[in-house]
């Protein structure tokens, strides 16, 4: 027995009814001895592997449709399709099909499908076939009362479309229909509505090949205009014969591609418009109506693919400078429809599609086409830039990186998008909104590639910082300049709004990048003046953005914030919304609890040393006492050298970890050695381990030291603080050497009362000291672990850190820890 190797496609049908692509090969038949029996064997033309081996089973019926494809199926919920590249290569499987089942070529299934019960098993053997009545127009009804009738019985379903498929039917009752149309006999129409409805049901592919043939399919779509249930025909052959044209914008010089197009259009039509909805009963009946369609898409678009000399017109006349409006607007509908098409390609296959797209120039096409001023043919290459970023974003980012090295930034592709978006005339930003998404798509760092020569994600962010976020940020920063917003309608807040999503999104996403923007161009103090928006929904995004913010726990964010008083707004916005329990209300009061809960200590002593008088009087959440709570433990800890001591030693038995990199160090001192302190220093701790420090010292003494502490504060406090919520310049001084490493920084275990050195055995013995503060004559602010001085010294502190970092491998907690 000779192979025969011919190209196919190997398909499975899902669960959802729809064809899977298992790849590409050449298809051959041959004796396996595994299996003991004749089988069909595809062999991927890629690497060779096995992609299909299938015994020809006796049993299993094999039908084949429209000329290319055989379909058949293994298992109950296990459909096979093969779909042949040449007429001829599925002519001779389909012979080999038959030779082992000993059938007759010329068919078109192999079997019988037979899933009936005993008692039809029965029956079939005293009636082996089914008879129709005489196609007259006195017999429609009987007609049409044995189709109803047949359709609940797979067995009877399947006699009835060989009957139907034999005695050439269908034509005959396409020719009854033109009579009684002529006659106008509305009951004889009625009825081959119900007969032409029950033969789609039969979901055979034989029969579909008849009545969407070119001279039977209109008649057909006659048939199912006159639905018994209506008072009024339908007029579908009238909407497609007058209204839909078909627009041939390039000429299509193959017949057979023109001809599958109009069949699939009508098609498709008849599944959308004209069927009815079918019932959960009728719903798989009409699978094979899906495959027809389907593998008619796969045609088509494999057909135009091909083309090369059609899709280089297509493309030449779209960037042509002379090309007609209208017929521009033509060219970019049809390579809509087109990419449309491509969807119900497979992976490999839509992959494929759009690397023919992207050589032939589609992306410089489309920048051309969205700098164009008309709306209706920006808004359909949106369309078409949508499918490519949802498919292959990668391929997107590379070409606007190449771009820039080309062009000015007001040109880039991706500006562009910007623009359209920020330029959305529509009252409602529908196009705003589908450009904000695919724009997420583009920064999002989860589809980006990397490998070990390019990281995609530093290459591509670094860009889109440099070139586009000012573009995506111009809006925000010019509407936001006084205290309140310049331009407070709807349509711009509604821009705003999306605007900040997409920045809380980078927030989120991108860590070095938004970090140094918003700090640099002081983007969150812009922000939430938009907090004082009459629209709540912006003040809310605001609100959103600083949230995000603060959830990283960064430092660097914190000592922003607090440097700009950046509570301010917020607290303004608190007070101003008074007492309405809103959604505003209590997404301030979840931002200051949450800051309360993580027990960010820079930010608590912030907010309660600045803005307690403006708060303390809500008391219908404990979320502000709560804070001041905190702060009170946290300035205990620090004004008490006996729990420094006390600490310092129980921290001289603690686990050593190994030398880190210095990012790691940095990370681990505010996600680990914070929390060791916090735990060391806790005077009203939360953990057993800290009750059990507390015991070490005498509850007598410590009490009356804590109560002689608590009433100097007190005091000091409500005589220097204002009433703003902002402090005054002589309530920073007097905490310059108590609580300013607390507010920029965790608070240092040294003591840190005026004129105070630090004990010796403390961890801040053993760091630098920090400069001498303008009102202190003293150097008590000692750093414990890593202290942050006033402003002006921040960057000479770092550059000093960086060096230290790199003599010593260990972090400044560690070193304190061993020295102790």
């Amino acid at each position: 027995m000779t192979d025969t190797r011919r190209r196919v496609k190997v398909y499975t049908l899902n669960e959802d009814r729809q064809w899977d692509d298992r790849g590409t090969g050449h298809v051959s038949s041959a004796y396996v001895e595994r299996l003991k029996g004749t089988s069909l064997l595809v062999r991927a033309e890629s690497d060779g592997s096995l992609l299909l081996e299938s015994k020809i089973n006796p049993n299993t019926a094999y039908q084949k449709q429209q000329d290319t494809l055989i379909v058949w199926s293994e298992a109950e919920n296990y459909d096979l399709a093969l779909s042949f590249q040449e007429k001829a290569g599925c002519d001779e499987i389909w012979e080999k099909i038959c030779q082992v089942q000993g059938k007759d070529p010329s068919v078109d299934i192999t079997q019988e499908v037979v899933d009936e019960s005993e008692e039809e098993r029965f029956d079939d053997m005293s009636s082996p076939g089914l008879e129709l009545p005489p196609c007259e127009l006195n017999r429609l009804e009987d007609l049409a009362e044995l189709v109803a009738s047949s359709l609940p019985s797979p067995l009877r379903r399947e006699k009835l479309a060989l009957a139907v498929e034999n005695e050439g039917y269908i034509r005959k009752l396409l020719e009854l229909f033109r009579v009684c149309e002529d006659l106008e006999n509305h009951e004889g129409l009625h009825h081959l509505y119900e007969i032409i409805k029950g033969i789609f049901l039969l979901n055979r592919t034989a029969l579909f090949e008849v009545m969407f043939s070119e001279e039977c399919i209109m008649d057909v779509i006659g048939c199912l205009e006159f639905d018994p249930a209506l008072p009024q025909p339908r007029r579908h052959r009238e909407f497609l014969t007058k209204t839909a044209r078909f627009k041939e914008v390039i000429p299509i010089s193959d017949p057979e591609l023109r001809q599958k197009i109009h069949q699939t259009y009508r098609v498709q039509y008849i599944q959308d418009m004209v069927l009815p909805t079918p019932s959960v009963f009728e719903e798989n009946m009409l699978s094979t109506l899906h495959s027809f369609i389907f593998f008619n898409k796969v045609e088509i678009v494999g057909m135009l693919q091909d083309d090369e000399k059609f899709l280089t017109d297509l493309f030449a006349q779209l960037t042509d400078e002379a090309t007609e409006d209208d017929k521009r607007h033509e060219l970019v509908n049809f390579l809509k429809e087109f990419c449309a098409f491509s969807q119900t390609l497979q992976p490999q296959n839509r992959d494929a599609f759009f690397k023919t797209l992207s050589n032939m120039g589609i992306l410089p096409a489309l920048e051309v086409i969205l700098g164009m001023d008309d709306v209706q043919v920006r808004g359909a290459a949106t369309d078409i830039f949508s499918y490519l970023v949802e498919y292959n974003p990668s391929m997107v980012r590379e070409f606007v990186m190449q771009e820039s090295q080309q062009n000015d930034d007001d040109i880039l592709l991706i500006n562009l998008i910007i623009e359209h978006m920020i330029c959305d005339t529509d009252p409602e930003l529908g196009g705003a909104v589908q450009l904000m998404g695919l724009l997420r798509t583009l920064v999002d760092p989860e589809n980006m590639l990397a490998t070990a020569n390019k990281t995609e994600k530093t290459e591509f962010l670094s860009f889109f910082y440099k070139h586009c976020m000012h573009v995506l940020s111009a809006p925000l920063l010019a509407n936001t300049t006084e205290e309140k917003p310049s331009k407070d309608d709807f349509q711009t807040s509604q821009l705003l709004a999306l605007i900040l999503e997409l920045l809380t999104f980078c927030v989120e996403h991108h860590t070095y990048h938004i970090k140094n923007y918003i700090i640099n161009k002081d983007i969150l103090r812009r922000v939430l003046v938009l907090t004082a928006s009459q629209h709540a929904f912006l003040a809310l995004c605001a609100l959103r953005f600083m949230r995000r913010i603060i959830g990283l726990k960064d430092e660097f964010y914190n000592r922003y914030i607090m440097r700009n008083f950046l509570f301010e707004p917020v607290v303004k916005a608190f007070l101003s919304n008074g007492s309405r329990y809103n959604l505003m209300n209590s997404a301030i009061i979840e931002m200051f609890e949450y800051v309360r809960v993580e027990d960010v200590k820079s930010l608590t002593a912030h907010i309660v040393e600045n803005y307690w008088k403006a708060l303390e009087d809500v008391d219908y959440v404990q979320t502000f006492k709560g804070l001041k709570l905190r702060y009170e433990q946290q300035r205990e800890r620090q004004d008490n050298p006996k729990l420094d001591s006390m600490r310092s030693i129980l921290r001289n038995h603690r686990f050593r970890r190994d030398a880190r990199t210095l990012e790691d160090e940095e990370e681990m001192w505010f996600n680990t050695d914070e929390d060791d302190l916090e735990d060391g220093e806790a005077v009203v701790p939360p953990s057993d381990k800290m009750k059990s420090e507390e015991d070490l010292m005498d509850p007598i003494s410590k009490f009356m030291e804590r109560k002689k502490l608590k009433d100097s504060e007190d005091k000091e406090v409500l005589g220097k603080s204002g009433l703003s919520g902002r402090q005054s310049p002589s309530f920073k001084l007097s905490f310059s050497g108590s609580t300013k490493s607390s507010l920029s920084s965790p608070p240092s275990s040294a003591s840190l009362n005026p004129g105070s050195p630090g004990s010796p055995g403390s961890p801040g013995s053993g760091s630098r000291n920090s400069p001498p503060a303008a009102a202190v004559p003293t150097k008590g602010a000692l750093v414990g672990l890593v202290d942050y001085p006033d402003d002006d010294d921040e960057e000479d502190e770092d550059e000093e850190e960086d060096v230290e970092s790199k003599e010593d491998p260990l972090p400044p907690s560690k070193k304190s820890k061993l020295s102790s």
